[in-house]
């Protein structure tokens, strides 16, 4: 921490349970200078020389509300290219596990294009379009989050764009562990409850992309 903040990144020392919602919301609104947001998580690892330019060509539009990025695993299948409504019941994610060589079903692996949300591992916004839809939902604190978010500002009438040459190493769940406690397992079914509650609808019409 003392190294990174002797080159002019600040750290928040938040005394609180882990909440990512709680954290990302007490940033932007208290300490985010910048006119642009990104989500960024610490067990990622940039492959993209250019990959802020990139999510920031698409961010900056007025009609899109968020940038996601492609996200691998280190044995070279993937993370995150999209998250499908459905999918599991809840959401999940589109070709997770799947080779990083694929051009997808439609070849949209290869080109920009909209989807309902995408994970907030590494996702840029707008700070005011983050404030223009209150941000996360401090009610889920780890699960689902980043997909309440975007479905957010689809409702907004903003539009979700994933960005196939943007990509990240995910070294999923490193620095939390796996969701295999007692305690974990009961928060995240809450989490799924709540989620599916609150967007019941879109769940039961079925992903629109």
């Amino acid at each position: 921490f003392k190294k990174i903040q002797s080159q002019n990144i600040r750290v928040i020392d938040l005394n609180c349970e882990f909440n990512f919602s709680y954290l990302n919301n007490y940033a932007v609104k208290n300490v985010c200078r910048g006119e642009y947001v990104l989500m960024l998580n610490n067990d990622t690892e940039v492959v993209t020389n250019d990959w802020l330019e990139k999510m920031l060509l698409y961010a900056m539009k007025d009609g899109v509300g968020s940038v996601g990025a492609f996200l691998m695993f280190p044995d070279h299948t993937i993370q995150h290219v999209g998250i499908i409504m459905g999918k599991g019941g809840v959401a999940g994610h589109a070709y997770s596990g799947v080779s990083v060589d694929i051009p997808g079903c439609g070849y949209e692996l290869k080109v920009p294009y909209d989807v309902c949300c995408c994970t907030a591992a590494c996702l840029m916004t707008s700070k005011k379009k983050y404030l223009e839809v209150e941000g996360l939902n401090e009610d889920l604190k780890v699960a689902f989050n980043d997909v309440d978010f975007g479905l957010k500002l689809l409702k907004a009438g903003y539009r979700n764009v994933m960005m196939p040459s943007v990509k990240l190493y995910h070294y999923e769940s490193k620095s939390r562990g796996m969701e295999n406690t007692l305690d974990k397992i009961d928060r995240f079914n809450h989490e799924i409850e709540l989620f599916q509650n609150r967007w019941s609808d879109i769940l039961k019409d079925g992903d629109p992309f």
